[in-house]
């Protein structure tokens, strides 16, 4: 039986993303994301807050926070998505964004250190997401927030099937795009309480999706043969249109430490 090694789901994650960074940077569904808006919206800001971007990619989250707060430290596993954030951020002449090289599992900030952690497209590709929540406990202030964002999966086991593997024909670095529910368990183990305040469809362009992660040829193939073969209900509950584009579940989360 072969085992997979932590530190071999990290080096895919590091080799995926250095080669498609600069295709992130400008992918509409993460610079101009509905949930955006939301985030912000969710947290309530005062201004003074400084924020921890968690798992940043190119910055667009630190990018849309920068502007209503005081600080945003923006930490990512991948040399090549800071290297675009921190061009985005000088284009943009934000200069209260801070990108540093940082595994979101092995945080090494002080206690109670942020006002506010925000996550967003970036969770499912966590190998041990506790060691993440109990180290943003930990480094969040009293009162403070976490504000997290990504792709769910369905609690119908058929679809949550199929969505994993989408996910990883298409993305070898994917680990799992887990339910509502398993996320609401994990926070709540790590001292938690949790909101869901906003959902919706994550709509993709099928060829857009696989050309952003340079997803070979023969994975692309897979992907349209899984498509046709699905259910009638995997197909509905996705949304899969003649072209092979379709949607993901979208959540955010506003988490509270408990008292």
């Amino acid at each position: 039986m072969t085992t997979i090694s932590l530190n071999d789901i990290k080096a895919s994650v590091q080799r995926q993303f250095n080669q498609v960074a600069a295709n992130y940077s400008t992918s509409t569904v993460h610079a101009q994301g509905v949930d955006l808006a939301e985030m912000v919206k969710a947290a309530n800001l005062s201004g003074h807050e400084r924020v921890l971007d968690a798992g940043c990619g190119t910055g667009h989250t630190a990018l849309t926070f920068a502007p209503h707060v005081a600080q945003v430290i923006a930490v990512d596993f991948t040399q090549g998505m800071l290297e675009q954030g921190r061009k985005l951020a000088a284009e943009r002449g934000l200069d209260n964004i801070e990108f540093r090289l940082a595994d979101v599992e092995k945080l090494d900030f002080a206690d109670a250190e942020f006002d506010l952690i925000v996550s967003r497209y970036s969770a499912h590709h966590w190998p041990h997401p506790q060691q993440a929540l109990q180290a943003f406990r930990r480094i969040l202030k009293p009162g403070g927030h976490f504000i997290f964002s990504d792709v769910v999966s369905f609690d119908d086991f058929t679809a949550d099937t199929f969505v994993q593997a989408l996910e990883l024909l298409r993305d070898p670095s994917h680990v799992r795009d887990h339910t509502v529910a398993q996320w609401v368990a994990m926070l709540a183990a790590a001292d938690f309480q949790t909101e869901v305040v906003f959902t919706w469809d994550v709509q993709l362009d099928f060829q857009a999706w696989v050309t952003r992660m340079a997803t070979p040829a023969p994975n692309v193939q897979m992907l349209q043969t899984l498509f046709d073969g699905a259910p009638q209900e995997v197909r509905a509950a996705l949304q899969v249109q003649p072209d092979y584009s379709f949607a993901f579940q979208g959540a955010l989360l506003r988490c509270t430490p408990m008292a």
